[in-house]
């Protein structure tokens, strides 16, 4: 049960897949940045390693949704969208404005994944 999707969704969802990831390993590795904006934003610095790890998960089932069970991907995707979702309202509640492109951009990144998948 694959999906066959266009170059251009293909493309989306593996730039979603590679940021997640990416972002999952600075939260698992404590990265110095992290821990400042979790901080600056009220964010226990316990949680990084459980954010860390749902971002993992999320960009895994987009990988696996994207090659193997599509439903998997619809799953992941709704799953970043709602973290990224938290997120920006985190950054908005926090009243910290001067990097809440990030979130942003991740939000984006899932919203797209997520439509790539539904229209797919």
């Amino acid at each position: 049960m694959t999906l066959q999707l266009g170059t251009v969704a293909t493309v989306i969802v593996a730039l979603t897949i590679v940021a997640n990831a990416a972002a999952a390993m600075a939260d698992l590795v404590g990265a110095r940045f992290v821990l400042a904006n979790s901080a600056e934003l009220g964010v226990p610095r316990t949680w990084v390693p459980v954010l860390g790890l749902l971002k993992g998960a999320g960009a895994v089932g987009l990988l696996v949704g994207l090659y193997a069970f599509p439903p998997l991907g619809v799953a992941a995707a709704i799953g970043l969208t709602a973290f990224f979702i938290g997120a920006v309202i985190t950054h908005i509640r926090a009243r910290v404005f001067y990097n809440i492109a990030f979130p942003a951009a991740f939000l984006v990144l899932a919203v797209l994944s997520l439509a790539a998948f539904v229209s797919g």
